[in-house]
């Protein structure tokens, strides 16, 4: 199972585009949500990241935002997101996309040529991470299986790495993005951590206790 922001997708433009609306330099912004993640705030309480640039109106710009972003680029994916893929059914592994993402992402990748066996976007599904009903519906999406057999990929300690594993299943941590760089796992709740899906594809057995 995994995840989109940071783990398919580079979102740089995100905070571009974020960036470019309130006229800050990208650096400036990218810093502040830098600061915001180093000291803990959760990233999803975007009240508190918004305040700190001084626009908590932020919501009022959505429509602004949607128009100057638009779809997924082809260039929006990692370059190593697509070859793993398709390395991971090769192998045999059954592969899925969940994420806290609008329902358009759906199409938007499959469009890019991201071929799952099943695909949710929070949006869609009506539950979001780190919620546990969001992982529930992750594991109906591929038909129930035993929690302990599912893997979930994300960037994310906070809202993929610990609820994962609070779900029983195998929570595996990529390293990659502001979150994933500047998250820590102090509790060392991942069962596997990689810095690319290139790497993911290689080790992904390790994820599972040997038996």
């Amino acid at each position: 199972m995994l995840d989109v922001g940071e783990t398919l997708v580079d979102e740089t433009r995100v905070f571009r585009t974020w960036a470019q609306i309130f006229g800050l330099p990208e650096f400036t912004l990218m810093a502040v949500l830098g600061g915001s993640i180093s000291n803990g705030e959760k990233a999803d309480d975007w009240r508190r990241f918004f305040d700190l640039i001084n626009h908590p109106d932020w919501q009022d710009s959505r429509p602004d935002f949607e128009e100057r972003y638009g779809s997924l680029r082809p260039d929006d994916l990692y370059p190593d997101a697509l070859r793993a893929i398709d390395g991971l059914k090769r192998r045999g592994y059954r592969v899925a996309v969940t994420a806290n993402q609008p329902a358009r992402r759906h199409a938007e990748l499959e469009a890019l040529g991201v071929e799952v066996e099943a695909m949710g976007m929070s949006d869609a599904m009506g539950v979001f991470k780190p919620e546990m009903a969001f992982f529930d519906r992750t594991l109906e999406l591929l038909g129930s299986p035993a929690p302990g057999d599912v893997a979930y990929v994300g960037d994310r300690v906070d809202n993929d790495v610990v609820p994962a594993a609070a779900a029983r299943m195998r929570a595996v941590w990529i390293r990659r993005g502001p979150w994933g760089l500047l998250h820590e796992d102090r509790d060392g709740v991942a069962d596997l951590v990689v810095r690319s899906l290139d790497e993911l594809l290689e080790r992904i057995d390790e994820a599972w206790p040997r038996r």
